[in-house]
């Protein structure tokens, strides 16, 4: 069988020129990264839309497991399949962290015969996206320890009260903790910091959730860090950091316009995960995709109960979007491991563990219709699935009344996603336009943590730690009470206990801090043990990549 990377370098791309024009963006206003890459400029998202009625397709998940569900995968498959069936259609990802790449996973850019291209240049800092996140971002920590040491405009900064650290887009354990400004006084003051993965940087989560370069700078300039000795709020606006974070922005805020290996065209913009922070690509992206296609695909990272709602109660929010339909992705396997089968075990057949696991679907089809929104299920299918699982499956959507497809985007591209399209058409078409957030924005911050808890996941409460409740006073001392709710929670379950799986109940939401995303836009009360810097595993993914004399890149996949 193939790799992934052995298919892709089999297809011969088109000029990222002849994508462009698809979408009717002329080619001399592109700023081309070779023959098969583009920056789109930022005045296409305002235009006229070219469709009237453009509709906005989310793909999300069931609680990711580690047999994988092909979320991507699917996305790009649906896309494709919609211009099969002659509807013009963009794919809308995030960009992938190197931290991943190196690490576990390898690479994000789908897989089999629906991928975007050129997947190398894609996963390896593809248009220098990442790195212009986190050269501002660090401009932003070095600018507050020259604050520290300064004599003669100092802001009067308390070091114990500053939590923004540096980021680097690579997984490396041994920089979670560490100590900066020793060697005495001409290199700074000693304090304790340490550092994130880029992804989980705020700064990405601002580039993500701007409109413009004018609220990009904006929201730089509310980033939050910290207090002064005598408790005044500080923030980067104060240390006039914002604007030249901007200028280090200038090019990362304009999409990236590559194709799928059909040649769809796809927009790979930004990058934040979604268990820490909001998990979806940029609203410019998104926006400029509306404003140039029949159909905007979209994704938002791991389960419906992460991704799917913060992109509905943030990103939405915030930019004035609404989605015309939801697809589902669920997997034989991934239901299966849910219902208690181990991963060894997956590829025997159990209608035993599907019937247990298919609890964890249910739920998230629940999810997706408290936000007045219409679900459609993608059932992946992968080769050791058997006809009496895959028909369960389907029977089980019957009877809840929710249409559903066996896709094979991996297998056959966007021929195995045409049935799925087509019902997608249908229920987008249907669309009442009634999606609603979850909660208002002016509810108190307990409240709509609540509601994420008890709706979402389906807890029984919340409780708090002494931590999170210092936390909540700070939050209202700093008025910042009206902000969205970003939970940062495991990904592996519905609950903040990650060896709970299928659909728990009667369980307590544990929230043990609140941090404060200000430039962002919402609060990051945070349950669980969440990891903002990643380490790489026994065996690295980095271990098996590698390049040849004539340049060509192995083991990526």
């Amino acid at each position: 069988m193939q790799t992934d990377m052995e298919i892709a370098k089999a297809i011969k791309m088109r000029p990222v020129t002849d994508v462009a024009a698809d979408l009717g963006i002329d080619a001399g206003e592109l700023e081309l990264y070779g023959k098969y890459k583009a920056k789109v400029p930022l005045s296409y998202k305002s235009g006229k839309p070219r469709y009237e009625n453009p509709k906005l397709i989310l793909v999300s998940a069931i609680s990711p497991t580690p047999a994988g569900e092909g979320k991507t995968t699917v996305s790009i498959g649906l896309s494709q399949a919609l211009n099969k069936i002659k509807k013009q259609s963009t794919v809308v990802l995030r960009e992938p962290s190197l931290g991943p790449v190196f690490g576990i996973k390898g690479g994000a850019t789908g897989g089999g015969y629906s991928q975007v291209l050129p997947m190398d240049d894609i996963n390896l800092h593809f248009t220098g996206d990442f790195s212009a996140i986190e050269k501002a971002h660090n401009l932003l920590a070095a600018l507050i320890d020259n604050n520290i040491q300064s004599r003669s405009r100092s802001l009067n900064l308390d070091p114990r009260t500053i939590s923004w650290k540096r980021v680097m887009d690579m997984n490396d354990r041994s920089l979670r903790k560490i100590v900066v400004g020793l060697g005495g006084t001409a290199s700074g003051v000693p304090r304790e910091t340490g550092f994130d993965i880029t992804a989980a940087s705020e700064v990405m989560a601002i580039l993500c959730l701007s409109d413009d370069i004018r609220d990009l700078k904006k929201r730089l300039g509310n980033i939050f860090i910290g207090y002064t000795f005598d408790k005044k709020p500080v923030y980067a606006r104060d240390l006039h950091a914002h604007g030249a974070m901007a200028v280090l922005l200038k090019d990362a805020v304009k999409p990236n316009l590559v194709q799928t290996m059909e040649g769809t065209p796809a927009f790979v913009h930004g990058g934040p995960f979604a268990n820490i922070a909001q998990g979806t690509n940029t609203v410019i992206a998104t926006k400029t995709s509306l404003a140039l296609s029949e159909y905007t695909v979209t994704e938002a990272g791991f389960g419906f109960d992460l991704g799917a709602e913060k992109f509905l109660d943030i990103k939405c929010r915030i930019a004035g979007l609404a989605p015309n339909a939801v697809v589902l992705v669920a997997t034989v396997r991934a239901l299966k491991y849910h219902g208690g089968m181990s991963l060894k075990e997956l590829k025997t057949p159990s209608l035993d563990a599907l019937r247990k696991g298919i609890v964890n679907l249910q739920k998230h089809i629940e999810n997706i219709r408290l936000f007045n929104l219409a679900p459609v299920v993608a059932i992946n299918r992968f080769a050791s699935d058997s006809p009496g699982e895959l028909d369960f499956i389907s029977e089980y959507c019957r009877s809840a009344g929710v249409p559903a497809a066996i896709t094979d985007v991996w297998g056959q591209g966007g021929a195995g996603a045409v049935e799925l399209a087509e019902m997608v058409v249908e229920k987008a078409a249907a669309c009442n336009s009634g999606f609603k957030p979850l909660y208002e924005l002016d509810d108190s911050v307990e409240g709509k943590i609540e509601t994420i808890a008890r709706k979402i996941y389906g807890a029984e409460a919340v409780d708090y730690t002494a931590k999170a409740k210092a936390g909540l006073r700070r939050v209202y001392d700093l008025g910042l009470e009206n902000l969205a709710v970003c939970m940062a929670k495991t990904q592996k379950s519905l609950s903040d206990n990650p060896e709970l799986l299928g659909r728990p109940k009667d369980f307590i939401i544990t929230v043990r801090e609140i941090e404060i995303a200000a430039g962002a836009g919402f609060l990051i009360p945070i349950t669980g043990d969440i990891m903002r810097m990643p380490g790489l595993p026994e065996e690295p993914a980095s271990e098996r990549i590698d390049i040849d004399d004539e340049g060509n890149i192995t083991g990526l996949f």
